[in-house]
């Protein structure tokens, strides 16, 4: 863009010195306008922000549930492996 603007310059000086005026002229009519779309923008990205920071947390929290399932799971087949490996032992050690 600034490259453009240089070579614009170099171009026709007199032609870019007037956009550069006119630009200033207008300005002050046109970001008056222009306030109420940044504002809802602004309102609109906050908006979506604090919608994405509660489903971010809904997941974390149902990200957590599982693996606190998972880890339930695994300390119960651990039991049961134990419960299985000692009367395995248990039924061994009788039969001698």
């Amino acid at each position: 863009m600034l490259d453009r603007i240089r070579q614009m310059y170099r171009d026709n000086p007199t032609r870019a010195i007037a956009i550069g005026v006119g630009v200033l002229v207008v300005a002050p009519t046109v970001l008056p306008l222009l306030k109420p779309v940044a504002k809802a923008t602004v309102k609109t990205g906050l908006s979506l922000y604090e919608k994405a920071k509660g489903t971010m947390a809904e997941t974390g929290e149902a990200f957590g549930d599982l693996v606190a399932e998972a880890k339930a799971e695994l300390a119960i087949e651990a039991r049961e492996k134990a419960t299985v490996e000692a009367n395995l032992f248990a039924a061994q050690k009788s039969e001698t």
